[in-house]
């Protein structure tokens, strides 16, 4: 039994040498980053239009950045004057992941949806709802515009992208 109690005061005291002989890394100040994303829609590689959106991030953190704009756009039900209501137009969630001196890791998920209707086709069908989602983890260079999502349309001949610019800040 002595000879148990020795052991494990031994041991005891060894475990604490070594956790004080353990340095502790300062954690590291979070940078904070301005985040550009451009949307554009091309035909023919042409740009038509081009949407700016902004945000900041900061690494070190696991705050999720996030851009919403849009329009409710109302669609009849039938007679009666009933409407159903549905959310177009522009959702970007980013979170920084990593950051060096020269690149960015970001998560991003975008949703880009908008109406195309039948007024504008001439066409006497229901509107068509266009629709681009990306989700990845992508690495970006700083301070240079880089694609990140890019997608051709499925019943035209045009093609979505996001481009974006991480700027660090301070």
């Amino acid at each position: 039994m002595k000879f148990a109690v020795l052991y494990f005061a031994a041991v005891l005291a060894a475990g604490t040498c070594f956790a004080q002989g353990e340095e502790k890394k300062p954690a590291e100040e979070p940078r904070y980053f301005r985040l550009d994303f451009v949307v554009k829609e091309l035909e023919g590689g042409k740009v038509i239009t081009a949407r700016n959106y902004f945000t900041t991030g900061a690494s070190q953190t696991r705050e999720v950045s996030s851009i919403r704009t849009g329009d409710k756009v109302p669609l009849p039900t039938g007679s009666g004057g009933s409407y159903n209501f549905f959310d177009v137009g522009v959702n970007i969630d980013s979170r920084v992941l990593k950051a060096t001196d020269t690149q960015l890791m970001l998560s991003v998920n975008a949703d880009i949806s908008s109406f195309v209707s039948a007024a504008n086709s001439g066409s006497s069908m229901p509107p068509v709802v266009r629709q681009n989602r990306w989700s990845a983890n992508v690495v970006v260079p700083l301070k240079r515009a880089t694609t990140i999502f890019s997608a051709d349309g499925a019943s035209e001949k045009r093609q979505m992208q996001i481009e974006v610019t991480a700027t660090p800040l301070l």
